[in-house]
Formats: structure tokens, sequence, C-alpha cells
């Protein structure tokens, strides 16, 4: 496949996951599906905002790069007919490790909020992380130690997976067109100045 349709096909799958990362953040901020009287009861984590900045718009921008490096002009740099694609494929590169960087960030969050659990009421009624070292992963009877908001433990849980797998994947897919840009650059792509056969 050619760098730049490969470029494309990345980039398409790119926008709904950040999509999905930047919803799944905002439910974040409705624990149970309900709105928290006081915001200072929200889990910390929620506040880095990994899913809306991390995998959304930090994942937006390689996104649109990527999606349009299939039609760049290829041509009329320095009188070099590969030279603007190849300029093309370095730049979706810069994107690509700043889309990395974004999607590791909103990974490392999830994965430090899965581990630490939400904060909620615990039973002497105080707010706080009843939960340690994710030790309410593999015991689910511990998940009664959280009395408010209803639901808080699995909403959480599910969430943050959610934005750890989105994470996960856009890590994958950034590194994988960070390759194939420094392919594109070094070698140039398919059916560049005038649809001629073979690299440039």
């Amino acid at each position: 496949m050619c760098t730049g349709s490969c470029a494309k096909c990345l980039g398409g799958s790119l926008i709904p996951l950040a999509l999905f990362g930047f919803l799944a953040n905002v439910l974040l901020f409705f624990p149970g599906g309900k709105v928290i009287e006081d915001n200072n009861n929200l889990s910390a984590e929620i506040w880095y905002f990994g899913g809306i900045l991390g995998s959304g718009v930090l994942m937006i921008f390689p996104a649109l790069v990527f999606l349009g490096l299939k039609n760049n002009d290829c041509c009329g740099c320095c009188g070099n007919a590969g030279c603007g694609k190849r300029f093309a494929m370095f730049t979706s590169t810069i994107f690509a490790v700043i889309g990395f960087l974004g999607a590791g960030y909103s990974f490392v969050i999830s994965a430090i909020s899965i581990n630490k659990g939400p904060n909620c009421l615990m039973s002497n009624n105080t707010w706080g992380y009843p939960f340690h070292n994710g030790d309410y992963l593999s015991d689910q009877a511990l998940w009664s130690k959280c009395l408010e908001p209803d639901n808080v433990v699995s909403w959480n849980l599910t969430l943050f997976s959610i934005l750890l797998v989105v994470g996960g994947i856009q890590m994958i897919l950034c590194a994988i067109q960070a390759i194939n840009g420094l392919l594109g650059t070094l070698c140039g792509d398919c059916h560049c100045c005038g649809g001629g056969d073979g690299p440039v």
C-alpha cells in the first residue's frame, strides 16, 4: 500500500477513536449517570482530561493531517517532483509523535485511575479512595465500600477501561504512521506528479 493511502486509512480510524475518548471522559463527570453535587468529590484523574485532551483534541490534528496526505500536492517543491510529498510525509511523522504522546498520556492516566479506584463516600461518612493497589478489581465484594455515588465503581471502571483501550489503539496507530511517514520521507509515495508508477 502507498504511504499516502496508508496514512489516510489510519487517519480515518483515529477520528472515531478520538470521539469515543472525548465522550468517555465527559461521561466521567457524571458518576453513575447523575450530576454530582460537589465537583471536588470527583476522582482527581478525571480533571486531568486524559480523554478530552490526550485521546481527543491532540488526536484530531494528527488524524486530519493523515487524512489529507493522500491528496497532498507533491509537485513544485524547488523543482524536485518528490520533494513536496516527502516533506508532507515527514510532517506527518511529527504529528504522529504528538498523537502518540497524547494517547500515551490518556493511557497512563486511565491505568493509574483504574488501579486507584474512584473517589466516593465511605462508611465513615467521608469522601476518599477506599481501595488500594487495584484490590477491588479481583474482589467485587469490596465495591460495597463505596456508598455514593451509586454504581460509581462500575461506572469509573468501565469508562476508564474504554479510555485505556482507546489510548492503546491510538498509540499503535500513531506508531504505525510514524514508521509509514519515515518510509514515505525516505522512499517517496506512489502515483506522485502526474500518476507515475513507482516511488518518487
